[in-house]
């Protein structure tokens, strides 16, 4: 039904007496329709309040001012005016680029005939209902409009721009709990003064039912509105649960204030970078390397595994050490194993009780452990001292060790109870020198010396009693005695009643003599016995010592060079020789002192030496 300026007013819009209302409670579809039919039926609303306009219309600007809230209807216009084709005819075309709309501003004149052009003044209330017509259905700026209006200027100005739609908010997760906040302050020592280089608390442990994340939940988006009225619609906010990163060691609950994650254990916090759960377990977890800027050095009480690397003149010390990523630096345990995946580079590993395992190369560095395995695919210019030392291919190296395996040796000095070799030469100026740690057994030899003149002296004493026990027995009369006293006894002569007295009677002549050979005889068993017992005393240390010597061995299958070995003394029963400073260890097998011993000199191999060859 087409509307005029008297006419009935479409739904959702009132006239009264003091002016043109939206009723408060039409819905925007409403109010756009009604207003779509005044516009497009030759009128305008004059006095045109276009912020409420707008706001009921798009629901765009400004609240309303607080005395038109929970009214039922909205002013927000004057009258309604017819909108003649002469006035029309004073707007021109409106260009549309990029959602923005360019008006030329110009003076305008009423074309009357048979009279000159008449001066004409635009009016911003006709000028909404021209742009409706003309597509032009939402963003006007009314203010820049009716300025450029009130002063007749020229001027192209953008008179109404698009509302792009403002994206909602996702759903995001926040910490709650400062149980899980980082310290990177510097940590204070005993005396009070600051350690520079250590932060106060890189790695927090957190104790069982513990807030830690809260899920914070989506919130929608502002739709937008193109020139033409067209609703543009925010992208839907993304969700998340908590359950995506909840790891071991936690649990979701619902609790006052939302939704949030537990820990249900007590122990270490870590983060997976791939899945981002976050767990909470005994084991502290890294993945950002160990620097200055990161961590600085780490002094922690539980097992460490670290992802990224480890730079220089930075220390991680702890027990059971992972380290997946390249070190630069130290790494110090008092326990368990060191493991590093990829490379030691001129850093340091030391390990008080338990191995050391380089699966990349170790170059520049320092291994020790005084008590553990050392395992390297490769190592190049290292110094390297442990218990027991296997190494795939090493070059340039310094090792002291109790037993040492190697596949391919070139230019190291190796000191060992036990070498086992398959490969070993010089490389390029540098000696290939082996050392066979041979014990120190002048304990032994003392002992032994000490001993023998307490077998020589038993041996001695049985002597003389047996050459006294002899002077005896040779005697005529005691030597006649017992030679018929003992074929008596073997019944080879029988004597006769008359011979009986005179044999008793040479048995009480003889008595004397005889009973001072069975003393003389008692003397020289226990002289044989003390003789017997000094020297299982010496068999003894001398079993020791053998046994000592006999767990140096030497062997090299291929010589690839000149190939020097000796021997290298070491005194039992006090630390292990190996156990001494990198720089200790290097002079030590790198220099010759006098003593010792050469056992093969040249490039004709194998070698195969024992102690049994010195024999």
């Amino acid at each position: 039904m087409e509307q005029t300026a008297e006419g009935e007013l479409p739904a959702g819009l009132v006239r009264r007496p003091d002016g043109i209302y939206f009723l408060a409670d039409a819905t925007a579809v409403t109010c756009l329709t009604a207003v779509s039919q005044i516009f497009l039926s030759s009128a305008y609303f004059a006095g045109l309040d276009y912020a409420v306009y707008s706001k009921m219309l798009y629901n765009v600007g400004p609240d309303l001012p607080e005395r038109l809230r929970d009214q039922p209807l909205l002013r927000f216009a004057d009258s309604i005016q017819p909108f003649h084709a002469a006035r029309r005819a004073l707007y021109k075309t409106v260009k549309i680029i990029n959602g923005e709309a360019e008006y030329y501003f110009e003076p305008v004149f009423f074309e009357v005939p048979d009279l000159p052009p008449q001066p004409a003044r635009l009016n911003f209330d006709e000028f909404v209902s021209d742009m409706w017509v003309k597509g032009i259905r939402f963003g006007i700026d009314a203010p820049a409009v009716r300025d450029v209006i009130a002063t007749g200027r020229l001027a192209r100005i953008t008179v109404a721009r698009r509302l792009n739609a403002t994206p909602g908010k996702d759903a995001s997760i926040v910490e709650v709990s400062q149980d899980i906040h980082r310290s990177n302050a510097p940590k204070e020592m005993g005396d009070g003064r600051l350690d520079l280089q250590t932060f106060q608390n890189r790695f927090p442990q957190v104790k069982p039912h513990v807030k830690l994340l809260r899920k914070v939940p989506s919130a929608p988006g502002v739709r937008g509105f193109e020139l033409s009225g067209l609703v543009l619609e925010p992208p839907v906010p993304k969700d998340l649960e908590l359950s995506s990163v909840a790891g071991e060691g936690t649990v979701i609950e619902h609790l006052r204030g939302g939704e949030f994650l537990l820990s249900a254990v007590e122990g270490f916090l870590s983060v997976d970078p791939g899945s981002r759960r976050l767990s909470i377990g005994p084991k502290i977890i890294s993945r950002e390397g160990v620097s200055a800027r990161t961590t600085g050095n780490l002094q922690l009480t539980g097992e460490y595994e670290e992802f990224g690397d480890v730079q220089e003149q930075r220390s991680v010390e702890g027990g059971n050490i992972t380290i997946h990523g390249n070190v630069f630096g130290n790494i110090v345990s008092r326990g368990g194993d060191i493991v590093l995946s990829k490379n030691l580079m001129g850093g340091t590993a030391t390990n008080a009780d338990g191995g050391i395992r380089v699966k990349g190369v170790a170059s520049g560095a320092v291994l020790q452990t005084k008590r553990g395995e050392i395992m390297l695919t490769r190592a190049e210019s290292c110094i390297i001292s442990g218990s027991r030392v296997v190494i795939g291919e090493a070059s340039n190296c310094e090792i002291m060790a109790d037993e040492v395996v190697i596949k391919v040796a070139e230019g190291c000095a190796i000191a060992a109870r036990k070498i086992e070799i398959v490969h070993a030469g010089p490389r390029k100026q540098t000696e290939m020198l082996l050392y066979a740690l041979v014990p120190d057994t002048s304990k032994f030899d003392k002992k032994i010396a000490d001993l023998q003149p307490r077998v020589a002296s038993a041996a001695r004493e049985a002597d003389v009693r047996r050459a006294e026990m002899d002077a005896i027995t040779g005697q005529t009369e005691v030597r006649n005695y017992l030679t018929l006293a003992n074929r008596v006894r073997k019944r080879e002569v029988v004597l006769t009643p008359e011979q009986l007295p005179l044999f008793e009677k040479m048995a009480e002549a003889v008595g004397p003599s005889l009973r001072r050979v069975a003393k003389i005889s008692l003397a020289v068993k226990a002289a044989q016995v003390q003789q017997q017992q000094a020297q299982e005393e010496v068999n003894q240390v001398q079993r020791q010592k053998q046994a000592l010597v006999r767990g140096s061995r030497c062997v090299v299958e291929l010589l690839t060079g000149d190939v020097l070995l000796r021997t290298m003394t070491f005194t039992p029963g006090e630390p292990p020789p190996y156990d001494r400073a990198p720089k200790d260890v290097k002079a030590k097998v790198r220099t010759a002192v006098p003593g010792m011993k050469v056992l093969h000199s040249g490039p004709v191999g194998p070698i195969g030496w024992t102690p049994y060859e010195e024999e």
